[in-house]
């Protein structure tokens, strides 16, 4: 089985759909994402829609970094962070001072962490969560304040 991504103009997934792998076959019995783009294109009956495939294994063989899932974007052809080019589906960014890892597509925080919490901690219930007011108050250099204890 093979899976795509429907895209919006903004490179946001909308929707992944699943697609037999015979449906994504050329005449020459490989896969193709081409021939895979034209049958979700054909499945949805609109043939301006922007698909891209994606895999349950992206992590295991690098293909586009991560799962795509509905709201994740595409980044094609993005120069960051030392990468001279980007084809990856990626989750949002979820604060403002983190950073895409080089050759990892995920989203790390400025400082490490989060810390291991102490056995009377877990049993408490309790868990580290970013803070980026905290963040972006400290004064340290480099900062060293972000995660809390919640």
């Amino acid at each position: 089985m093979a899976h795509f991504a429907q895209l919006n103009s903004n490179n946001t997934v909308l929707t992944v759909i699943v697609v037999g792998n015979d449906d994504i076959t050329d005449g020459n019995g490989k896969e193709s994402e081409s021939v895979g783009i034209s049958f979700c294109q054909n499945h949805v009956k609109d043939y301006t829609t922007i698909w891209k495939q994606t895999s349950y294994s992206a992590r295991g063989n690098g293909f586009r970094g991560n799962l795509a899932g509905i709201g994740h974007t595409y980044m094609s052809n993005v120069q960051t962070m030392g990468v001279g080019s980007t084809d990856i589906f990626i989750r949002q960014q979820p604060y403002p001072s983190w950073s895409i890892g080089v050759g990892t597509a995920r989203w790390y925080a400025p400082v490490a962490g989060p810390p291991d919490l102490t056995d009377s901690e877990l049993s408490a219930g309790k868990r580290y969560i970013w803070d980026e007011d905290a963040y972006n108050a400290d004064t340290n250099s480099p900062k060293t304040v972000g995660w809390v204890l919640s």
